[in-house]
């Protein structure tokens, strides 16, 4: 055994530690293996199945190991070969893919149809659902509502929930179940029979469960199984893999469950905490030393996801350096804090190490146009052009192109059931019939369709508004378009209607407005996006070695940086007010933000601005005492002037000028709260209750005097 290990650091020059060694060899019977990260897993995974091979004379082709993700089996893939270059191929996939497999086989005597992995079939599962959607609603579905649909089905199916359970579910909107059970009636009522990638494991499960002799030859085909990601693996997956171990029972599952951060796709991170349940003489190991943080980063992280109460107790420890603290930072706006990324980018000479993480895609948006304009480059990770074509996006753009062609009353058919005029659904309907004249579109609706007068006092108002749209600027545009025609109301109403988020449609106006904000016309915004769609393309699919990297927490998993700049990190992103409103949701949450905390090497810094998210404040209880210790430890390593002043540590106060604006409120240490009037490049000036004063802003930031309320 020891010259197994001394053969591979020779010629790998790959040491493992005294725990990963006996993950290694501990290959008969179940064996769970939680790996914290950075804690060398993929390697300790590949050198054991090395280790069968070589040491247990097991043959390649025994051996099954089960990946969550594509890129995930070829990375293990290619550094098996690397690792073992004169070694047989081993069987690395998916769990969809062992799916789709024993899939194929059990249904061979059928005829059967996929319907995903191609937008060519007249059968694609999408069109589908649109087309039952717009049946059952007499209105097309949105984008936002088929990605929703999409997921809670397959949050169904990944689950086992049988049909009769299906009306106790929460639907995503209203009538979902609805569409739910009509796609799954018409797939099995389907000649051939339709089959999506959910079906895949719900089938392939079937087929262990009740063909004896199809699940006999696939419990003989591998002695050894190895699943990993395991926390991201569903309720049916995990049954796929009981079934084939059954009888040898030599299963190693790698798993962190402080990782798992996919229940929403129906993960199941609690079978992790029920394994011996399952498996009652199974093996727990700890992979705890991370290889990759800084010891203050560790440290942080291994308090801070403690707070969790459902989870394997682990103590992460690393032997590298402390380094420097964790960087709190809370602006005064999402602006100052897109202002202060800015200006700390732009001091860097490279970016290839460097990353922004954040909670949704729409946090992007703005970034990515400003770093656009300096030039900056940048890599998306999990870049969504669906920002661009989302219905609102289109809506405002509607408007705009109706106010420059106001003759074009196919235009205002587009966007005239999101304005205050009260259409009902036939005038709507004649709306859409008819053809562009070169009168005036108002005119043209007054002579054709029958309108309620309290209607034609509102086209009336509409046209006043639209014809004075084209000679304002198209931030103006946008909030005359969101005042003046109820685009607003009408978006909290189908908010209340869909059970829509209003925030995140809120968000996506005000993303729009800061885009429009220096752009002189609205032909010069249009231009904008569609140039800003095709950056957020490109910013995907060319990777180079100098860029920066864009990406939302849950992709970031499985990568490292050396810096790390976690945004928007507030109360109602992260966590959500769901994530709030329930224990199990918010522990998600905290794994989530301890995922990305985990991904910075050297430099972590946690921005927020307005209601600061309470994960941050839990780092900042956790890294104060450390932060005091390395300013005493610098005090005493220097000099002490004759005359010395100290300075009460706060760790909310104001640290630079980007996170000051005029208007913010503050709090001053002496004189207590105010509002920001004056802010220059020397001094503040602040308004308190009783009495306005000018302050230097050098004085402010030495001596901690100001914070942000």
């Amino acid at each position: 055994m020891s010259d197994f290990f001394e053969r591979k650091k020779q010629e790998l020059g790959v040491e493992l530690n005294k725990i990963q060694k006996k993950a290694v060899t501990k290959t008969e019977g179940p064996l769970l293996l939680l790996a914290c990260p950075g804690s060398g897993k993929t390697t300790t995974m590949i050198m054991r199945i090395g280790y069968l091979i070589e040491e247990k004379g097991v043959q390649p082709k025994r051996i099954k190991a089960i990946t969550f993700s594509r890129a995930s089996a070829t990375d293990m893939l290619e550094r098996y070969a690397r690792f073992f270059p004169g070694l047989a191929p081993v069987d690395f996939s998916t769990i969809h893919s062992l799916a789709f497999q024993i899939t194929r086989e059990y249904l061979s005597a059928g005829d059967y149809l996929m319907i995903e992995g191609g937008d060519s079939n007249r059968l694609n599962k999408k069109r589908l659902l649109k087309d039952i959607y717009a049946r059952e609603n007499d209105e097309p579905i949105t984008d936002d509502q088929l990605e929703e649909l999409v997921s809670f089905i397959s949050f169904v199916k990944n689950k086992m929930v049988p049909k009769r359970k299906w009306k106790t579910l929460d639907e995503p909107f209203p009538g979902a179940i609805d569409i739910l059970t009509v796609y799954e009636e018409f797939k099995e009522n389907h000649e051939p029979r339709l089959v999506d990638f959910d079906d895949m494991l719900t089938i392939a499960f079937e087929a262990l469960d009740t063909d004896r002799k199809l699940l006999s030859k696939y419990q003989k085909r591998w002695d050894y199984v190895m699943t990993d990601e395991s926390q991201d693996t569903s309720m049916v997956q995990h049954a796929i893999v009981e079934k084939l171990v059954e009888n040898h029972r030599n299963l190693c599952v790698v798993a962190d469950d402080d990782q798992s951060i996919y229940t929403w796709r129906a993960a199941e991170p609690s079978y992790l905490l029920k394994f011996r349940q399952v498996y009652p003489d199974a093996y727990i190991m700890k992979m705890e030393r991370n290889y990759r943080s800084s010891g203050t980063i560790v440290s942080t992280a291994n308090q801070f996801i403690k707070a969790n109460k459902l989870r394997h107790d682990k103590n992460m420890f690393t032997d590298r350096p402390e380094g420097g603290p964790i960087v709190i930072r809370r602006l005064a706006s999402q602006e100052a804090q897109l202002k202060y990324l800015l200006k700390e980018l732009s001091a860097l000479e490279e970016y290839g190490n460097v990353a922004i993480l954040y909670r949704n895609n729409s946090s992007s948006t703005l970034l990515m146009d400003e770093l656009d304009r300096l030039g900056i480059p940048f890599y998306m990770k999990d870049a969504d052009n669906r920002f661009f074509s989302h219905w609102i996006v289109q809506d405002i753009l509607n408007f705009m192109r109706f106010s420059l062609r106001p003759e074009r009353v196919d235009l205002y058919s587009k966007v005239a059931s999101k304005t205050n005029a009260y259409w009902s659904a036939s005038q709507l309907k004649q709306l859409g019939r008819m053809q562009p004249t070169k009168r005036h579109a108002f005119e043209e609706i007054t002579l054709a369709i029958t309108m309620k007068d309290y209607q034609l006092r509102i086209i009336t108002e509409q046209r006043r508004s639209m014809d004075a749209l084209k000679d304002m600027k198209p931030l103006k545009v946008i909030q005359a378009i969101r005042r003046d025609m109820g685009y607003d109301q009408m978006l909290k109403s189908r908010a209340e209607k869909f059970g829509m988020k209003l925030d995140y449609l809120q968000q996506i106006l005000s993303t729009l407005e800061q885009i429009a904000e220096p752009l002189p016309t609205m032909m010069a915004f249009a231009k904008r996006l569609k140039q800003l769609e095709e950056v957020t393309r490109q910013a995907k699919t060319e990777k180079a070695e100098d860029m920066l990297t864009l990406s939302t927490l849950h992709s970031s998993k499985g990568l490292e940086f050396d810096r790390v700049y976690l945004i928007d990190l507030v109360e109602g992103i992260v966590p959500t007010e769901e994530d709030a409103d329930d224990p199990a949701l918010l522990e998600e949450a905290r794994r989530l933000f301890y995922v990305g905390m985990t991904r910075a090497k050297r430099h972590l810094e946690l921005l927020s601005y307005d209601k600061e998210s309470r994960f941050v404040e839990e780092v900042r209880r956790i890294a104060l005492p450390k932060m005091k210790k390395a300013e005493t430890f610098n005090r005493s390593a220097t000099k002490a002037p004759k005359t010395k002043i100290t300075v009460p540590h706060n760790p909310d106060a104001v640290s630079s000028t980007e996170e000051l604006q005029v208007g913010a409120q503050i709090r001053h240490r002496v004189f207590g709260n105010g509002r920001i009037t004056e802010l220059d490049d020397e001094k503040v000036g602040i308004q308190f209750a009783k009495e306005h004063k000018e302050f230097l802003l050098e004085i402010c930031l030495q001596y901690q005097l100001l914070e942000l309320v």
